[in-house]
């Protein structure tokens, strides 16, 4: 049974919805790595904050903040040690876990470090070091040129198709060596991917930070991760695999090809009903020209049920590869302008617990209270 399963004891709309027993068909500027991620908390720095160095901090040399995230700030650095530039990830982690869970949340963030840091691939950005920093956390990244791909995202700004198959057999690769390390990232989207075009430098950003707030039970607020890339069984709060991202990259692609979502609405409720029960519509929909092989490969990325998608990354990787080599020998035309769209549900929302009601824990017996479920 796929990870992904629902146990037959389990009951709730989301175990109907993403387990249904359908049948089965057979068989350029110098940015730091995170600068570009779509923010989502504009609560400005302490003076501790932009001023100090803490003393596990003490090899790295903190300059100017470069980015700010929804629990995060990003500074550029040098490590001491070597000389080498790095960005260094404060985490607000006391800022956002109830003071019960804070220690368990620490050990969990330190854990999934050490599993990050050990990834070595050339389109994944390098973890250098981690920490602790008082009740918070610290990561050391590679320092990176390039912008995320958030940029490409808009009609008039898209990238060529060829070009957004490439970069989609590398993230594929570089997803099935993580997963192949017991890895799981959980929130690919454009804004977690850095391309640098001129030196053809690809890095798939932010493993680790996913998972920090799993398992946690009180929060300060609900961070619900970027709800239209999720996965039907991400959303349900059902337990991932590899597969998820999978999925996730199938949502990037389709939003790189045509600069809109294959789901959207004004409503959370109904955006997550769309996700669990309703098809992607065909790519060509808004782009006509593309090859039939191509709309192929995005249908079965997003599948609802995990069984039904491409069981790895490598299979997707050469599958896309193939639709290069064989079916995209020109450009196809560019989509027609499309209604712009509304981008809350493409990022980062933040929700305190009470207003998250409509996104409960599918997975909790009969008679348990139902919490949201903790995404990234």
């Amino acid at each position: 049974m796929a990870s992904g399963g629902i146990p037959g004891k389990l009951g709730g709309l989301w175990q109907r919805l993403v387990g249904r027993a359908d049948d089965a068909p057979p068989g350029e500027p110098s940015v730091s790595p995170t600068s570009q991620q779509t923010l989502a908390d504009d609560t400005p720095p302490t003076q501790a904050e932009v001023g100090s160095t803490p003393p596990d901090l003490h090899d790295f040399e903190l300059g100017a903040e470069i980015g700010r995230g929804a629990m995060a700030i990003v500074y550029k650095a040098t490590q001491r040690s070597t000389g080498r530039q790095v960005a260094i990830k404060r985490l607000a982690l006391s800022r956002e876990f109830s003071s019960e869970d804070l220690a368990d949340v620490r050990d969990r963030f330190m854990r999934e470090a050490r599993a990050a840091r050990a990834l070595q691939h050339p389109d994944i950005l390098q973890v250098v070091d981690a920490g602790q920093d008082g009740r918070d956390a610290w990561l050391a990244l590679e320092y990176v040129l390039g912008r995320d791909l958030s940029l490409f995202t808009k009609p008039g700004q898209l990238l060529p198709v060829r070009e957004v198959v490439q970069i989609g057999a590398r993230l594929a690769r570089a997803l099935d060596y993580a997963h192949s390390q017991g890895v799981i990232h959980r929130d690919i989207k454009p804004a977690n991917v850095m391309l640098d075009r001129i030196n053809g430098s690809l890095k798939l950003m932010d493993f680790g930070i996913a998972r920090v707030g799993d398992g946690s039970r009180t929060r300060t607020g609900l961070v619900l991760g970027t709800p239209s890339f999720m996965s039907p069984e991400q959303l349900a709060g059902l337990t991932v695999d590899g597969r998820s991202d999978l999925y996730s990259l199938g949502v990037l692609l389709y939003q790189l090809l045509t600069g809109t979502l294959p789901h959207q609405s004004e409503s959370m409720a109904r955006l997550m009903q769309q996700i669990a029960t309703e098809p992607a519509p065909d790519v060509r929909i808004h782009r006509p020209g593309l090859p039939e092989s191509l709309a192929l490969v995005l249908a079965v990325a997003q599948e609802k049920r995990p069984e039904l998608r491409y069981p790895n990354g490598e299979q997707m990787a050469r599958d896309l590869e193939a639709v290069l080599i064989m079916d995209l020998q020109n450009e196809p035309a560019t989509p027609e302008a499309v209604k712009p769209q509304d981008d809350a549900f493409a990022q980062t929302l933040r929700l305190t617990p009470e207003e998250a009601g409509q996104n409960r824990r599918s997975s909790a017996l009969p008679g348990e209270s139902h919490e949201p479920p903790q995404a990234p």
